[in-house]
């Protein structure tokens, strides 16, 4: 597990290490403040999501086609519902195999951002557990994070609460617990109204009906609880990189779902709304509730004639 997450720790501290002096450059000092190594994991969520944002629009476009793709898969489960035997399932798998083929999606293409991102959360995870150790001089340094620098990193605090402590370590004084607190409660409540913004504002009826609907819904009120839960034993330093992110997620999400709602869903409706309401201003009458759709000329294109081809057909007129 350790040589698995080497290269993962590496990058993470790197990238930690790099905000820090660039926070520190642009504001000297001693280079031990402890607001630049909180920054730093602000930072670190930053770098992570600029770079993820084609593979977020990547997600948006999974989600829609597994929105359209809805009315067919539930068919496709009516079809085999009451059809048990492994012939029937076998079939039932192929179809809708098929029809994610037919979309050009699959189950997991919108949950990648989450995948891609879990190794860098568990390496920060494991850096800030083991910066105490890499202080003490108990083991070696993860990249640039040799022995003054992890005890620079590990004495900084956010209101009195050591980045590498957590709500169930032993001897975690008060500050610590109620630093903890906070930022579970910060953490599940963010993570709640992102999957909430996604679910109930982008997703047309069709969607919200059928199995898919149902996990969505477990989804949203599960992963919240399951945040909270396991957060006492997450560092304060991880429970801010994963409620920054959350942030992060919801912002995105709010600009694109109102630049780019998917069709059919409420936000749709209320950017058809927008659009006619500012249209109306110019004099421009548009119908809320349907996209505007550009027409084509249709039939054979008029081909363009020559000035003296112009003036024989005039002659032939007369």
């Amino acid at each position: 597990m350790g040589q698995i997450m080497a290269p993962f720790e590496w990058a993470v501290a790197w990238v930690m290490y790099l905000c820090h002096e660039a926070l520190a450059f642009i504001f000297p000092g001693d280079g031990s403040s402890s607001a630049e190594w909180v920054l730093s994991i602000v930072g670190l969520v930053i770098v992570m999501r600029v770079i993820m944002i084609p593979l977020f629009f990547r997600q948006i476009r999974a989600s829609r086609a597994q929105m359209l793709l809805q009315p067919e898969m539930q068919a496709i489960q009516k079809k085999y519902k009451n059809r048990k035997d492994p012939a029937a399932r076998e079939a039932m798998s192929r179809e809708t195999m098929a029809l994610y083929k037919k979309h050009g999606t699959s189950p997991l293409a919108s949950c990648m951002p989450i995948l891609v991102q879990a190794p860098f959360f568990f390496a920060l995870f494991r850096v800030l557990q083991a910066l105490p150790r890499i202080a003490a001089g108990e083991r070696g340094s993860i990249g640039p994070m040799d022995q003054v620098t992890a005890a620079a990193a590990e004495q900084s605090t956010i209101f009195g609460a050591q980045l590498s402590s957590w709500f169930l370590q032993t001897g975690a004084g008060t500050e610590t617990r109620i630093v903890s607190i906070i930022l579970i409660l910060a953490m599940a409540s963010t993570q709640f109204i992102t999957q909430r913004q996604l679910t109930m504002k982008n997703m047309p009826p069709a969607a919200l009906q059928g199995p898919m609907a149902q996990t969505q819904k477990i989804m949203m009120y599960g992963m919240p609880v399951i945040m909270a839960i396991s957060g006492v034993n997450f560092p304060i330093g991880v429970l801010i990189y994963w409620t920054t992110t959350n942030l992060w997620s919801t912002g995105q999400q709010f600009y694109t779902i109102r630049k780019m709602p998917a069709p059919g869903s409420e936000a749709e409706k209320r950017y058809n709304e927008r659009r006619a309401k500012k249209a109306a201003h110019k004099g421009i009458v548009l119908n809320s509730d349907q996209p505007t759709v550009i027409k084509q000329p249709t039939g054979q294109r008029e081909q363009p004639v020559s000035k003296s081809r112009q003036k024989k057909k005039s002659k032939k007129r007369k």
